[in-house]
This record gives C-alpha cells, sequence and structure tokens, in this order.
C-alpha cells in the first residue's frame, strides 16, 4: 500500500478551488464584474487563514533592463500559487499561456485560472503547471 505525498502547491490549489466554489455559490453564479470575485477570494481564503495577496507586481526583465510596466498577478496564494481570476462566456486558452509566463517569470510552479462566467466554476478551473 502506497502513499501519495501531497505538495504544498496541491494542498493549496484544493483550499483555492473549495473558495472558488463558495464564492461562487455564495455570490449567485456568473454575472459579476472579474473585481468583484476577486475580491471575495481573498476574503474567502482569509477567512480559511490563507495567506493571499492582490495584484501582485511581476517586474520584467528584458536583457539588462527592467521595463517600466510591470504585469500584475490578480492572487499570490500561500507565496506559492498564482490565481488568475476572469468573468467570461467565451473562455480563451491564451489565460493560461498568460498565467504559464507569469509563473516562470516568478519561478513557481503552479497557476490555476479561475473563470467565474461558468454556469458552474469547477468547469471553468484550468491548472497551469511549470516544470512539474
Amino acid at each position: 500500500m502506497s502513499r501519495q505525498v501531497q505538495s504544498v502547491e496541491d494542498k493549496l490549489s484544493y483550499e483555492i478551488i473549495g473558495a472558488a466554489i463558495e464564492v461562487h455559490r455564495t455570490l449567485g453564479g456568473p454575472g459579476l464584474l472579474e473585481s468583484v470575485y476577486e475580491e471575495a477570494m481573498v476574503y474567502e481564503l482569509q477567512s480559511r487563514g490563507i495567506i493571499v495577496e492582490r495584484q501582485v507586481e511581476v517586474p520584467i526583465d528584458y536583457k539588462e533592463q527592467r521595463l517600466a510596466t510591470p504585469l500584475r498577478v490578480d492572487l499570490l496564494v500561500g507565496n506559492l500559487v498564482i490565481v488568475e481570476n476572469k468573468a467570461t462566456i467565451a473562455y480563451n486558452p491564451i489565460f493560461e499561456t498568460q498565467t504559464l509566463t507569469y509563473l516562470r517569470l516568478m519561478k513557481l510552479k503552479l497557476g490555476l485560472v479561475i473563470n467565474f462566467g461558468e454556469k458552474y466554476v469547477k468547469n471553468g478551473i484550468h491548472r497551469v503547471v511549470n516544470n512539474l
């Protein structure tokens, strides 16, 4: 009988998904602005005792030059997992590509793109991994 070891990122993603389902259910499903879901996610994660930062700047270096315009990550959970919140009926796979870019720039392993625009948010959760 073998035991599977769960990473800290996997444990956090489980909590993040649970929080997203609770936020979606409590707010009545799709139809609100992305920023509303983002703020509710921060509240829900913090109420679970999880450290979360909102609108984290990601600097971009080009050769030896730091570019003046940084990227912004919607949520950084536990300093390990990036969460990109969406609220759209037309999901685009480019959201996952962007999240992978953020992961590479921040040297992190796991990101979640959560589309609150879905009727059932569980259908709008996309896992993005960097070198796993």
